[in-house]
């Protein structure tokens, strides 16, 4: 099929990406975190309803263990959201060094810096920068001491991603993450009518953050785009939990890149597609990322020149609400196909 799909794309005047629909990452900060062979398993056997193929994180805690078989990781340096913490680096070393060898993804938030700054008045003051430059720093050491495979989560400010930068120049096997949020809003955009919704961890930083972020995307310092989607209802966000659902929204976003920041539909293919597809692989049986023989039909195909205007009726998310709603994208998902199945878009 994936030789139809090529031919096909010549004519639409459409771009694809390349298995832009690849597999959903599970975060393990949840009521029931999967954390030994039995909850994982347990949790696995719940992502057979999807139709999209889930990879599970398993979560690493102070007393936790590597599983049986291989699986990836993730580690939170702090306090975050769920109880699947560390509440200094020195226990979070004792606990990383169970797992040498293994694929280790880190939330990047120092606990200290975070406790210490817990009294200040916005969530912003409360998790400031410093926390996440230390503990990417502290994140490269473990890497380097334990042979990890290490990935840094949804990367916020420009010395955190120098810093990665820099270790993968010396051959550091790290990898690095953006979030869609961390990409188009900053910090300048918060009004204490937005604030409690656009809260997220780590939070939002400046414009110049932004803009770095957005560049280093696209020169290949960061290696891909992950959502981090947390859908939280707005009830829950009214309350202070942080994170944004993105889902709905990622195929619209990535038309904003490429006609507001000269993203070609090679980068988009690289940053959506296969770069995350090389870490996900080592983990299925499928094959995704490519449109190849051999790997899973499952892909994204964009209009370019299609606008749309986000609203609360074209969300399928059951928070039912986007942190872009009202934004209008430059163009739009045109279909879906997952493992070889067409879903047109209404």
């Amino acid at each position: 099929h994936s030789q139809d799909y090529k031919e096909n794309f010549k004519t639409a005047g459409q771009a694809a990406i390349n298995g832009g629909v690849v597999a959903f990452m599970e975060m393990p900060n949840n009521p029931t975190p999967p954390i030994d062979d039995k909850s994982y398993a347990d949790k696995k056997e719940l992502t057979k309803k999807s139709e999209v193929e889930v990879v599970l994180y398993a979560g690493i805690g102070e007393n936790t263990k590597p599983l049986k078989k291989s699986a990836p990781y993730k580690v939170f340096m702090g306090p975050s959201i769920g109880d699947l913490f560390f509440r200094s680096l020195a226990e979070l070393e004792k606990a990383l060094a169970e797992y040498r060898g293994c694929s280790v993804s880190f939330h990047c938030e120092d606990p200290k810096i975070l406790e210490d700054n817990k009294g200040e008045p916005t969530h912003e003051k409360r998790r400031p920068r410093e926390a996440e430059m230390k503990a990417i720093d502290f994140a490269l050491l473990m890497i380097e001491k334990y042979n990890l495979q290490g990935k840094i989560c949804h990367c916020s400010t420009k010395e955190g991603i120098e810093k990665i930068k820099s270790a993968k120049a010396r051959k550091v096997n790290v990898t690095a993450e953006v979030s869609p949020h961390h990409l188009y809003f900053s910090s300048e955009m918060l009004t204490e009518d937005n604030r409690k919704f656009m809260q997220m961890n780590p939070p939002l930083r400046g414009k110049s953050d932004r803009n770095f972020l957005i560049k280093a995307l696209l020169d290949g310092t960061i290696d891909f785009i992950a959502t981090d989607h947390a859908p939280h209802t707005e009830d829950e966000k009214l309350k202070g939990i942080s994170g944004t659902p993105q889902l709905d929204t990622y195929g619209h976003f990535v038309t904003w890149l490429m006609k507001e920041h000269n993203f070609m539909s090679q980068d988009i293919t690289r940053v959506c597609a296969q770069n995350p597809a090389k870490f996900l692989n080592q983990f299925t049986s499928n094959k995704y990322g490519k449109i190849e023989e051999g790997y899973v039909g499952s892909l994204t195909i964009l209009d370019l020149n299609k606008p749309i205007t986000i609203t609360k009726d074209k969300l399928k998310t059951k928070c039912g609400w986007s942190p872009f709603e009202g934004v209008t994208f430059p163009g739009s998902v045109v279909a879906t196909i997952i493992k070889g199945k067409i879903y047109a878009k209404q």
